[in-house]
């Protein structure tokens, strides 16, 4: 079980480097920074299962009917999540309120947009106090906002609970109901 854990934690996080790599400098495709190789635990066993980048059809968002933006308490505080009890996400180089994203084409297969379809707009569950929004993107699709920010998910989670995209690079953080950066803690497995 604990050998399962280990190769699950070393692959994911060979998933977030590969979204560092994808999304280091806010525009499509990138370069990794330097810090993106030491982002692989140093005890992680030889012949450790890599993880190979998402492909944009697989990881990009599907535009939702409707969307509907929930609260969660978590090791990181109370976040919000979509209806899937995914953690969302906000970019810090995308600028608040302006409406657009920073993050497209690779980096967007990584972070998938909370998307919904176009002259829908998202519901505030129980907790939200921040204004949802939405906002296009340049592909034309309608990306859902809380509190100016446009929201993601990330590739890496795979499941309702995990917050494996917290910090990354410095610039992914998890989202508070007001629409705030949860800056404190790091990525987990669950909360």
């Amino acid at each position: 079980m604990h050998r399962t854990t280990s190769r699950r934690r070393v692959a994911m996080l060979a998933a977030a480097a590969l979204a560092v790599a994808a999304c280091s400098t806010g525009s499509g495709a990138s370069t990794a920074p330097s810090t993106a190789a030491s982002a692989a635990p140093s005890d992680a066993p030889s012949g450790a299962p890599s993880a190979a980048p998402p492909s944009p059809s697989a990881a990009a968002s599907e535009p939702a009917a409707a969307a509907t933006i929930a609260v969660a308490s978590t090791g990181l505080g109370e976040i919000v999540v979509d209806a899937q009890g995914r953690t969302l996400y906000l970019f810090t180089r995308d600028m608040q309120g302006a409406g657009t994203s920073a993050c497209n084409d690779e980096c967007a297969a990584n972070w998938p947009p909370v998307l919904v379809d176009d002259g829908v707009k998202p519901t505030a569950g129980a907790g939200v106090t921040g204004e949802l929004g939405t906002a296009t993107r340049d592909d034309g699709t309608t990306q859902v906002t809380l509190n100016g920010w446009p929201l993601y998910t990330f590739a890496a989670d795979t499941a309702a609970g995990e917050t494996n995209g917290q910090g990354v690079n410095d610039v992914w953080f998890a989202v508070s109901p007001s629409g705030e950066a949860v800056t404190g803690g790091s990525g987990t497995d669950e909360y």
